[in-house]
């Protein structure tokens, strides 16, 4: 059993807000760690929810940046449940769905983090399939990113949607559309790709490495020893890559 540890957390300003989107037609929670700092937006893995990332001690591991002002971090909630996890959707409606919770990162959520920090650019990161929603953001939307941590990331959707295939498939497939992107659109993104030669992802995280090695976009691949998939190698690497980025 994972030991969760709360000893930094507790003088950790932190705050739950409900935020609409109108392009997604509902509420969208959002959980917000520290009162200032370089703003890093966060996704839980697979169908977790907002709390998961601080029960699992993973905010808790960065906790001093946050309480000196360091960083600020913004926990969102995802949709996979209406998109990628959904068993009743068509492939066409899950993939149509994501599209939308991009749009809603882009125009609804980032700019109320962009006017709350005062900045243009953001962090994005994330765990498991968090790691695709944080690295997908990144590469269709480089100008408002500053640095990437995707930590044991997935970055293949195909196998949900069961052969079927359109623009917004493309539009969110790295695999598919980062062969075609000019690579000087990334020249300013800091990009970490963390695993470990235990981890289920890694043949993934290796394809990307070499995908972006290809076209001559510098990023960091970690390869870590001995840990597996799992909170506590994504709880070592993130302080690791925030400490650098920062």
């Amino acid at each position: 059993m994972i030991k969760i540890t709360t000893r930094h957390l507790e003088i950790v300003q932190k705050n739950e807000v409900s935020f609409y989107s109108h392009l997604l037609g509902r509420n969208l929670q959002v959980k917000v760690y520290g009162h200032w700092g370089f703003p890093v937006l966060l996704f839980p893995t697979s169908m977790g929810n907002i709390n998961q990332l601080e029960d699992q001690g993973f905010i808790d591991s960065v906790s001093d940046k946050i309480s000196h002002g360091l960083t600020k971090l913004y926990v969102v909630e995802s949709i996979d449940f209406d998109s990628f996890y959904s068993e009743h959707l068509s492939s066409k409606i899950k993939i149509s769905n994501y599209q939308l919770y991009t749009k809603f990162l882009k125009e609804e959520l980032i700019p109320m983090v962009q006017r709350e920090s005062n900045v243009h650019r953001i962090g994005i990161g994330g765990c498991s399939f968090g790691g695709y929603h944080a690295a997908n953001f990144a590469f269709k939307y480089p100008d408002l990113i500053q640095f990437l941590i995707s930590l044991s990331g997935t970055f293949s959707i195909k196998n949900f949607l069961h052969g079927y295939y359109d623009e917004n498939v493309y539009f969110n497939s790295p695999f598919d559309y980062l062969p075609d992107a000019e690579s000087w659109t990334f020249n300013h993104l800091k990009i970490a790709l963390g695993t470990s030669d235990w981890d289920i992802c890694r043949q993934d995280n290796l394809a990307l490495s070499r995908l972006l090695g290809q076209k001559q976009i510098d990023h960091w691949y970690d390869e870590k020893k001995w840990i597996t998939h799992d909170w506590p190698l994504w709880k070592m690497q993130f302080p690791e890559y925030l400490d650098a980025f920062l």
